[in-house]
Protein backbone atom coordinates (compact mmCIF):
# COMPACT_ATOMS: atom_id res chain seq x y z
CA UNK A 1 0.00 0.00 0.00
CA UNK A 2 1.35 3.23 -0.87
CA UNK A 3 2.53 4.93 2.19
CA UNK A 4 2.35 8.66 1.01
CA UNK A 5 -1.29 8.11 0.12
CA UNK A 6 -2.07 6.89 3.59
CA UNK A 7 -0.30 9.41 5.16
CA UNK A 8 -2.27 12.04 3.10
CA UNK A 9 -5.63 10.81 2.99
CA UNK A 10 -5.17 9.66 7.52
CA UNK A 11 -4.02 13.67 7.50
CA UNK A 12 -6.75 14.50 5.53
CA UNK A 13 -9.65 12.97 7.64
CA UNK A 14 -7.59 14.04 11.11
CA UNK A 15 -7.98 17.35 9.62
CA UNK A 16 -11.70 17.63 8.92
CA UNK A 17 -12.20 15.51 12.04
CA UNK A 18 -10.74 18.52 14.33
CA UNK A 19 -12.41 20.69 12.29
CA UNK A 20 -16.11 19.69 12.80
CA UNK A 21 -14.75 18.78 16.33
CA UNK A 22 -13.99 22.05 17.32
CA UNK A 23 -17.27 23.19 15.68
CA UNK A 24 -19.22 20.93 17.83
CA UNK A 25 -17.31 22.24 20.95
CA UNK A 26 -18.15 25.74 20.34
CA UNK A 27 -21.66 25.05 20.33
CA UNK A 28 -21.73 22.62 23.31
CA UNK A 29 -19.35 24.75 25.43
CA UNK A 30 -21.64 27.69 25.07
CA UNK A 31 -24.82 25.57 25.82
CA UNK A 32 -22.50 23.89 28.65
CA UNK A 33 -22.13 27.71 29.76
CA UNK A 34 -25.81 29.09 29.17
CA UNK A 35 -27.30 26.21 31.74
CA UNK A 36 -24.97 26.68 34.32
CA UNK A 37 -26.03 30.93 34.71
CA UNK A 38 -29.57 29.08 36.34
CA UNK A 39 -27.07 27.81 38.96
CA UNK A 40 -25.79 30.83 39.61
CA UNK A 41 -25.57 31.38 44.02
CA UNK A 42 -23.54 32.40 46.26
CA UNK A 43 -20.12 33.03 45.28
CA UNK A 44 -20.35 31.46 42.10
CA UNK A 45 -20.59 33.60 39.63
CA UNK A 46 -20.63 33.85 35.71
CA UNK A 47 -16.76 34.05 35.55
CA UNK A 48 -16.85 30.43 37.64
CA UNK A 49 -19.25 29.03 35.08
CA UNK A 50 -17.18 30.07 32.07
CA UNK A 51 -14.38 27.95 33.86
CA UNK A 52 -16.67 25.10 34.67
CA UNK A 53 -17.68 24.80 31.23
CA UNK A 54 -14.07 25.12 30.06
CA UNK A 55 -13.15 22.40 32.00
CA UNK A 56 -15.32 20.63 30.77
CA UNK A 57 -13.76 20.48 27.14
CA UNK A 58 -11.38 17.47 27.37
CA UNK A 59 -14.40 15.09 28.98
CA UNK A 60 -16.93 16.66 25.63
CA UNK A 61 -13.91 15.74 23.49
CA UNK A 62 -14.58 12.16 24.75
CA UNK A 63 -17.47 12.31 24.07
CA UNK A 64 -18.02 13.91 20.82
CA UNK A 65 -15.47 12.14 19.52
CA UNK A 66 -17.05 9.48 17.63
CA UNK A 67 -20.04 11.63 15.66
CA UNK A 68 -17.24 13.82 14.64
CA UNK A 69 -14.75 10.80 13.46
CA UNK A 70 -18.25 9.87 10.78
CA UNK A 71 -18.88 14.00 10.04
CA UNK A 72 -15.09 14.48 9.58
CA UNK A 73 -14.76 11.15 7.46
CA UNK A 74 -17.94 12.29 5.60
CA UNK A 75 -16.72 15.44 4.25
CA UNK A 76 -12.95 14.48 3.68
CA UNK A 77 -13.70 11.31 1.39
CA UNK A 78 -17.02 13.71 0.12
CA UNK A 79 -14.36 16.44 -1.15
CA UNK A 80 -12.28 13.81 -2.58
CA UNK A 81 -14.77 12.06 -4.53
CA UNK A 82 -16.06 16.14 -5.81
CA UNK A 83 -12.26 16.65 -7.05
CA UNK A 84 -12.54 13.03 -8.68
CA UNK A 85 -9.39 12.22 -6.56
CA UNK A 86 -11.14 8.68 -5.68
CA UNK A 87 -11.40 7.88 -9.38
CA UNK A 88 -7.63 8.53 -9.71
CA UNK A 89 -6.78 6.15 -6.69
CA UNK A 90 -8.83 3.26 -8.33
CA UNK A 91 -7.09 4.27 -11.68
CA UNK A 92 -3.71 3.73 -9.79
CA UNK A 93 -5.01 0.43 -8.48
CA UNK A 94 -6.27 1.20 -5.11
CA UNK A 95 -9.36 -0.66 -3.96
CA UNK A 96 -12.30 -0.28 -1.98
CA UNK A 97 -10.80 -2.68 0.88
CA UNK A 98 -7.18 -0.72 0.71
CA UNK A 99 -9.15 2.72 0.91
CA UNK A 100 -11.11 0.58 4.39
CA UNK A 101 -7.66 -0.94 5.61
CA UNK A 102 -6.49 3.42 4.94
CA UNK A 103 -9.39 4.57 7.08
CA UNK A 104 -9.50 1.93 10.08
CA UNK A 105 -5.80 3.33 10.55
CA UNK A 106 -7.14 6.77 11.15
CA UNK A 107 -9.89 5.26 13.32
CA UNK A 108 -6.48 3.94 15.43
CA UNK A 109 -5.29 7.70 15.55
CA UNK A 110 -9.08 8.41 16.90
CA UNK A 111 -8.66 5.07 19.53
CA UNK A 112 -4.89 7.04 20.65
CA UNK A 113 -6.64 10.63 21.29
CA UNK A 114 -9.65 9.17 22.60
CA UNK A 115 -7.48 6.85 25.17
CA UNK A 116 -4.81 10.30 26.37
CA UNK A 117 -8.42 12.74 26.93
CA UNK A 118 -10.37 10.25 28.21
CA UNK A 119 -8.43 8.36 30.67
CA UNK A 120 -5.80 10.91 31.74
CA UNK A 121 -7.29 14.42 31.06
CA UNK A 122 -11.17 14.94 31.32
CA UNK A 123 -12.16 12.46 34.33
CA UNK A 124 -10.36 14.21 36.85
CA UNK A 125 -10.87 17.76 35.02
CA UNK A 126 -13.93 17.19 35.10
CA UNK A 127 -14.28 15.87 39.23
CA UNK A 128 -12.75 19.22 39.42
CA UNK A 129 -14.81 21.34 37.46
CA UNK A 130 -18.20 19.97 39.38
CA UNK A 131 -16.11 20.44 42.59
CA UNK A 132 -15.51 23.69 42.28
CA UNK A 133 -18.76 24.71 41.36
CA UNK A 134 -20.59 22.85 44.68
CA UNK A 135 -17.37 24.77 46.56
CA UNK A 136 -18.21 28.23 45.01
CA UNK A 137 -22.39 27.26 45.57
CA UNK A 138 -22.51 26.56 48.76
CA UNK A 139 -18.74 27.16 50.79
CA UNK A 140 -16.52 24.85 51.82
CA UNK A 141 -16.61 26.32 55.46
CA UNK A 142 -20.16 25.38 56.52
CA UNK A 143 -20.89 22.42 58.06
CA UNK A 144 -23.16 20.90 55.71
CA UNK A 145 -21.30 20.97 52.80
CA UNK A 146 -20.14 17.46 51.46
CA UNK A 147 -22.14 14.12 50.59
CA UNK A 148 -23.28 11.41 53.18
CA UNK A 149 -22.33 8.39 51.57
CA UNK A 150 -23.02 4.01 52.78
CA UNK A 151 -20.37 2.35 51.59
CA UNK A 152 -19.97 -1.73 52.81
CA UNK A 153 -16.57 -3.75 53.90
CA UNK A 154 -17.04 -7.24 54.65
CA UNK A 155 -19.29 -7.63 57.02
CA UNK A 156 -19.98 -3.80 58.07
CA UNK A 157 -22.20 -1.47 56.59
CA UNK A 158 -21.18 2.27 57.32
CA UNK A 159 -22.40 5.20 56.68
CA UNK A 160 -20.61 8.46 56.78
CA UNK A 161 -22.87 11.41 57.46
CA UNK A 162 -20.75 14.02 55.54
CA UNK A 163 -18.08 13.91 53.15
CA UNK A 164 -16.18 16.97 52.11
CA UNK A 165 -13.41 16.74 49.11
CA UNK A 166 -10.52 16.84 51.11
CA UNK A 167 -12.12 13.40 52.83
CA UNK A 168 -12.82 15.13 56.19
CA UNK A 169 -15.78 12.70 57.76
CA UNK A 170 -18.60 14.11 60.01
CA UNK A 171 -20.17 11.58 62.40
CA UNK A 172 -19.63 7.42 61.04
CA UNK A 173 -22.08 4.95 62.20
CA UNK A 174 -21.17 1.64 61.74
CA UNK A 175 -23.40 -1.61 61.44
CA UNK A 176 -21.80 -4.99 61.77
CA UNK A 177 -23.15 -8.02 60.90
CA UNK A 178 -22.43 -11.57 62.08
CA UNK A 179 -21.91 -14.38 58.75
CA UNK A 180 -25.40 -15.25 59.21
CA UNK A 181 -26.40 -11.47 58.41
CA UNK A 182 -27.38 -11.11 61.94
CA UNK A 183 -26.44 -7.91 63.97
CA UNK A 184 -23.50 -8.30 65.64
CA UNK A 185 -22.78 -4.57 67.29
CA UNK A 186 -23.52 -1.01 66.14
CA UNK A 187 -20.71 1.76 66.70
CA UNK A 188 -20.90 5.17 66.49
CA UNK A 189 -17.78 7.66 66.25
CA UNK A 190 -18.74 11.78 66.18
CA UNK A 191 -15.66 12.78 64.10
CA UNK A 192 -13.96 10.48 61.95
CA UNK A 193 -10.94 10.77 58.93
CA UNK A 194 -8.25 8.77 57.34
CA UNK A 195 -4.49 9.18 58.49
CA UNK A 196 -1.31 8.68 55.85
CA UNK A 197 -1.07 5.25 56.43
CA UNK A 198 -5.15 4.70 55.57
CA UNK A 199 -5.88 3.74 58.97
CA UNK A 200 -9.48 5.12 59.98
CA UNK A 201 -9.18 7.40 63.34
CA UNK A 202 -12.59 7.41 65.26
CA UNK A 203 -12.81 9.99 67.75
CA UNK A 204 -15.46 9.92 70.86
CA UNK A 205 -16.03 5.82 69.53
CA UNK A 206 -19.09 4.24 71.21
CA UNK A 207 -20.11 0.61 70.54
CA UNK A 208 -23.31 -1.50 71.19
CA UNK A 209 -22.25 -5.58 71.15
CA UNK A 210 -24.93 -7.87 71.47
CA UNK A 211 -23.49 -11.41 72.56
CA UNK A 212 -25.65 -14.19 73.19
CA UNK A 213 -28.22 -12.89 75.63
CA UNK A 214 -26.41 -10.01 76.94
CA UNK A 215 -25.42 -6.39 75.86
CA UNK A 216 -22.17 -4.97 76.31
CA UNK A 217 -21.27 -1.16 76.09
CA UNK A 218 -17.12 0.15 75.47
CA UNK A 219 -16.43 3.43 74.96
CA UNK A 220 -13.28 5.47 73.83
CA UNK A 221 -11.60 8.94 73.37
CA UNK A 222 -9.93 7.94 69.92
CA UNK A 223 -9.56 4.42 68.39
CA UNK A 224 -8.07 3.35 65.22
CA UNK A 225 -9.62 0.91 62.91
CA UNK A 226 -8.37 -0.63 59.54
CA UNK A 227 -10.82 -1.30 56.63
CA UNK A 228 -10.02 -2.43 53.17
CA UNK A 229 -11.89 0.86 51.95
CA UNK A 230 -9.47 3.52 51.49
CA UNK A 231 -9.70 7.37 50.72
CA UNK A 232 -9.21 6.39 47.04
CA UNK A 233 -11.75 4.34 47.02
CA UNK A 234 -14.15 5.90 48.86
CA UNK A 235 -13.58 9.22 46.48
CA UNK A 236 -14.81 7.20 44.09
CA UNK A 237 -17.62 6.15 45.79
CA UNK A 238 -18.80 10.15 45.72
CA UNK A 239 -18.49 10.60 41.98
CA UNK A 240 -20.14 9.61 39.32
CA UNK A 241 -19.49 7.25 37.08
CA UNK A 242 -18.43 9.78 33.75
CA UNK A 243 -16.35 11.28 36.35
CA UNK A 244 -14.12 8.31 36.38
CA UNK A 245 -11.28 6.71 34.63
CA UNK A 246 -11.27 3.27 33.52
CA UNK A 247 -8.93 2.34 36.29
CA UNK A 248 -11.28 3.71 39.09
CA UNK A 249 -14.24 2.68 37.20
CA UNK A 250 -12.22 -1.03 37.24
CA UNK A 251 -11.31 -0.66 41.30
CA UNK A 252 -14.76 0.17 42.12
CA UNK A 253 -16.40 -2.83 40.37
CA UNK A 254 -14.25 -5.09 42.16
CA UNK A 255 -14.83 -3.57 45.34
CA UNK A 256 -18.45 -3.81 44.85
CA UNK A 257 -18.64 -7.54 43.42
CA UNK A 258 -16.51 -8.16 46.41
CA UNK A 259 -18.86 -6.93 48.87
CA UNK A 260 -22.06 -8.40 47.34
CA UNK A 261 -23.10 -5.14 46.02
CA UNK A 262 -24.63 -4.54 42.14
CA UNK A 263 -22.01 -3.06 39.96
CA UNK A 264 -24.23 -3.40 36.78
CA UNK A 265 -24.42 0.46 36.76
CA UNK A 266 -20.38 1.02 36.72
CA UNK A 267 -19.58 -1.92 34.62
CA UNK A 268 -21.87 -0.75 31.85
CA UNK A 269 -20.00 2.57 31.98
CA UNK A 270 -16.74 0.76 31.98
CA UNK A 271 -17.26 -1.57 29.25
CA UNK A 272 -19.25 0.91 27.29
CA UNK A 273 -15.64 2.91 27.26
CA UNK A 274 -13.79 -0.11 26.18
CA UNK A 275 -16.34 -0.44 23.77
CA UNK A 276 -16.78 2.82 22.36
CA UNK A 277 -12.86 2.98 21.08
CA UNK A 278 -14.50 -0.16 18.47
CA UNK A 279 -16.80 2.69 16.85
CA UNK A 280 -14.30 4.84 16.29
CA UNK A 281 -12.61 2.31 14.21
CA UNK A 282 -16.64 1.67 12.56
CA UNK A 283 -17.48 5.19 11.59
CA UNK A 284 -14.56 6.36 9.11
CA UNK A 285 -15.79 2.87 7.15
CA UNK A 286 -19.35 4.00 7.76
CA UNK A 287 -18.60 7.21 5.91
CA UNK A 288 -17.15 4.96 3.45
CA UNK A 289 -20.37 3.43 2.41
CA UNK A 290 -22.27 6.21 2.28
CA UNK A 291 -19.64 8.26 -0.01
CA UNK A 292 -19.42 5.53 -2.66
CA UNK A 293 -23.50 4.83 -2.41
CA UNK A 294 -26.45 8.14 -1.49
CA UNK A 295 -23.80 10.77 -0.69
CA UNK A 296 -21.49 10.64 -4.32
CA UNK A 297 -22.55 14.14 -5.27
CA UNK A 298 -24.04 15.45 -2.19
CA UNK A 299 -22.54 18.88 -0.86
CA UNK A 300 -21.16 19.14 2.28
CA UNK A 301 -24.00 20.64 3.79
CA UNK A 302 -25.67 17.15 3.14
CA UNK A 303 -23.08 15.15 4.09
CA UNK A 304 -23.19 16.96 7.77
CA UNK A 305 -26.74 16.54 8.04
CA UNK A 306 -26.63 12.56 7.37
CA UNK A 307 -23.94 12.41 9.84
CA UNK A 308 -25.64 14.14 12.63
CA UNK A 309 -28.70 11.85 12.05
CA UNK A 310 -26.46 8.97 12.11
CA UNK A 311 -24.57 10.12 14.85
CA UNK A 312 -27.78 11.13 17.13
CA UNK A 313 -29.92 7.39 15.46
CA UNK A 314 -27.03 5.41 17.11
CA UNK A 315 -26.63 7.68 20.46
CA UNK A 316 -30.22 7.08 20.98
CA UNK A 317 -30.17 3.68 20.28
CA UNK A 318 -26.82 3.23 22.77
CA UNK A 319 -28.62 5.04 25.41
CA UNK A 320 -32.32 2.81 24.72
CA UNK A 321 -29.95 -0.51 25.11
CA UNK A 322 -28.02 0.68 28.22
CA UNK A 323 -31.01 1.58 30.10
CA UNK A 324 -32.75 -1.36 29.11
CA UNK A 325 -29.99 -3.57 30.49
CA UNK A 326 -29.45 -1.78 33.73
CA UNK A 327 -33.66 -1.74 34.28
CA UNK A 328 -33.97 -5.39 33.12
CA UNK A 329 -30.37 -6.91 34.35
CA UNK A 330 -29.04 -7.78 31.27
CA UNK A 331 -25.58 -8.83 30.94
CA UNK A 332 -23.52 -5.77 31.60
CA UNK A 333 -20.44 -6.79 28.73
CA UNK A 334 -23.32 -7.75 26.32
CA UNK A 335 -25.27 -4.34 26.98
CA UNK A 336 -22.50 -2.52 26.60
CA UNK A 337 -20.83 -4.39 23.36
CA UNK A 338 -23.88 -4.69 21.17
CA UNK A 339 -23.94 -1.09 19.76
CA UNK A 340 -20.86 -0.98 18.26
CA UNK A 341 -21.15 -4.59 16.94
CA UNK A 342 -24.45 -3.74 15.73
CA UNK A 343 -23.04 -0.81 13.75
CA UNK A 344 -19.56 -2.56 12.57
CA UNK A 345 -22.38 -5.19 10.98
CA UNK A 346 -23.99 -2.73 9.49
CA UNK A 347 -20.91 -1.17 8.09
CA UNK A 348 -19.05 -4.29 6.74
CA UNK A 349 -22.43 -4.93 5.07
CA UNK A 350 -22.76 -1.72 3.66
CA UNK A 351 -18.93 -1.75 2.41
CA UNK A 352 -19.16 -5.92 0.97
CA UNK A 353 -22.31 -4.15 -1.78
CA UNK A 354 -20.40 -1.18 -2.53
CA UNK A 355 -17.20 -3.35 -3.45
CA UNK A 356 -19.40 -5.91 -5.63
CA UNK A 357 -21.68 -2.82 -7.67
Amino acid sequence: MNTILTRYLIKSVMMNVLSVMFVLLSITMLYEFISQLDNITGNYNALDAFLFALLRLPQLVFEMLPISMLIGSLLCLGNHANNSELVIMHSAGISIRDLAKILSMGGLVGIVISILVGEFMGPPLDYYARNMRDEARYGSSEADFGNAVWVKDGNTIIHLERVNTDYDFGSIYMFKLNEDKSLKAIAVAENSGIDNSEDWVLENFRETRFEDNKVTISSARKINESFELNSDLLGVTLVKPISLSVRELSGYVGYLKKNGLSANRYEVELWSRVSSLLTLVTMPLLALTFVYSSLRNTGGGTRITVGLIIGLVYFLIRELIFNYGQVYGVNSILTAWLPPILLLSIAMYRLRLVRYR
